[in-house]
């Protein structure tokens, strides 16, 4: 924190590397310098600083960035954060003068600045890197539109879809999170810079100038919010975890089905690993891995929200502790990102066990139910007889209604007729359902060409 000459005494070696946030925040001073240009450009133009010393000043920049980028720039613990190491490496690139960078401006908007920038650039990286999800859930409907599979309720085995299915409602899923983020982007796409310390500045200075310069589309309307919002880091904290939320569903679900219990999908060996001692193992860890990941990002979340929700205007150093939570989650999201696309290409599929796991278990039983419903017996009615049904059979040891001979089905069935277990195939049973968001094969193709047209439509970018 700046001293001055404020004190006589200098901070204790503990106090001084507990107030420290280097260790964190060097990762911010590519936008630092970014947002110090804006503003000395700005100052020149409204003749705050000469043009001469501004160019100085400017050339000064451009060196500690080329030295950042090309790591030779290292931290100095002297300089307790990102913006004082700037500052210290400029004076000592160019004098006195470097010091003239700071005019009009406080760390309080001066790191409110950088944090915008930066989450605004890695959300469109974790957007592209979204997008190649989503082509890598579009490549796996494609395989698998002619595979079936159970659908599930209470991880019971309850009605047959198709596998495409499946995938395209975790491709919903990551669209609504594209969405959250584009959306998001609008809200964080806002420029704190010019607000000082809190109430602005009594210097001639042009925010609008910096905000243009920056890129920014819009400034803030109110000088205490610019300086003390951490609203849009909450919200891309609450963005992480929803998606979070369907990595780990995704995730747990890998992790069943390659067990052998299931059987239904095997692993890329690229994408599992062995065991210590036993030589048969392949174990899913990847998928467990992103599985447990939720759990950080979430204690990022309410980590902030807890900093956040007691502290009065405006800024107070307990802020400082935004970015441990904020930066761990920008890095567990991409290393996420970066996994997803091929862990789903690599998958693999025993189709014959999906399809008779598919038909097993009396996943026809709503079906046949539906059938005596349409011969005129009320549902409910209809229900209990075939719930009675099944409960029969399982007594008898069946596992399907195909299992039972005909003549044993007259016995047990003398009201439902034989012939229209023909029709209770789990390929029938998901045409059936033909609405626009259900199972059946064409309607399956139509929501596989929904999600390419988006993909058309939100092509890959290189950066």
């Amino acid at each position: 924190m700046a001293r001055g000459e404020r004190f006589q005494a200098p901070l204790s070696p503990q106090v001084s590397s507990f107030l420290s946030s280097l260790s964190f925040d060097w990762r911010l001073l590519g936008v630092d310098v970014e947002g110090s240009l804006a503003h000395l450009a700005m100052l020149a133009h409204r003749g705050v600083v000469a043009p001469e010393v501004a160019e100085k000043l400017r050339h000064g920049l451009l060196e500690i960035r080329r030295e950042w980028e090309d790591g030779t720039l290292k931290p100095r613990p002297e300089w307790e954060d990102v913006h004082m190491n700037v500052e210290g490496r400029l004076h000592e690139l160019v004098g006195p003068d470097a010091g003239r960078l700071h005019t009009a401006r406080s760390r309080n908007d001066q790191v409110a600045v950088d944090l915008h920038l930066y989450m605004l650039r890695e959300s469109q990286k974790m957007q592209q890197d979204l997008r190649q999800v989503l082509d890598a859930l579009a490549g796996l409907a494609d395989r698998t539109l002619d595979v079936m599979m159970p659908g599930f309720t209470h991880l019971q085995p309850a009605q047959p879809v198709r596998m495409a299915h499946h995938w395209l409602a975790y491709a919903s899923m990551f669209l609504r999170d594209w969405d959250r983020l584009d959306d998001w982007h609008h809200r964080a796409d806002c420029s704190p810079l010019g607000a000082g310390a809190l109430a602005g500045t009594p210097y001639p200075t042009d925010p609008d100038e910096t905000r243009v310069l920056l890129g920014f589309a819009r400034l803030y309307q109110n000088s205490l919010d610019a300086v003390s919002d951490r609203d849009y880091l909450l919200e891309f904290l609450s963005w992480a975890s929803i998606f979070m939320v369907h990595v780990s569903r995704l995730a747990e679900e890998l992790v069943l089905w390659s067990n052998p219990s299931f059987g239904f999908v095997v692993l890329g060996d690229g994408y599992s690993t062995g065991s210590s001692i036993m030589p048969q193992k392949k174990n899913p860890d990847v998928a467990e891995l992103l599985r447990g990941k939720s759990g950080r990002v979430f204690g990022s979340l309410v980590t902030l929200l807890t900093v956040m929700k007691g502290l009065p205007l405006t800024y107070n150093s307990d802020m400082q502790e935004d970015k441990e939570a904020l930066f761990d989650t920008v890095d567990t999201v991409q290393a996420v990102l970066g996994i997803l696309p091929g862990l789903l290409s690599g998958l693999a599929f025993d189709t014959d066990r999906l399809k008779a796991a598919a038909a097993a278990q009396y996943t026809n039983a709503t079906d046949l139910a539906d059938r005596l419903a349409g011969q005129g017996v009320p549902f409910r009615q209809a229900h209990h007889r075939v719930g009675g049904l099944v409960r029969d059979l399982i007594d008898r040891g069946y596992t399907h209604f195909h299992d039972v001979p005909p003549d044993q089905w007259e016995i047990l069935a003398p009201d439902i007729p034989y012939t229209w277990l023909e029709q209770l195939s789990p390929e029938k049973l998901a045409d059936a359902r033909a609405q626009s968001f259900s199972t059946a094969r064409s309607s399956v193709i139509r929501q596989i060409r929904q999600l390419k047209s988006w993909l058309d439509a939100h092509p890959r970018s290189d950066r």
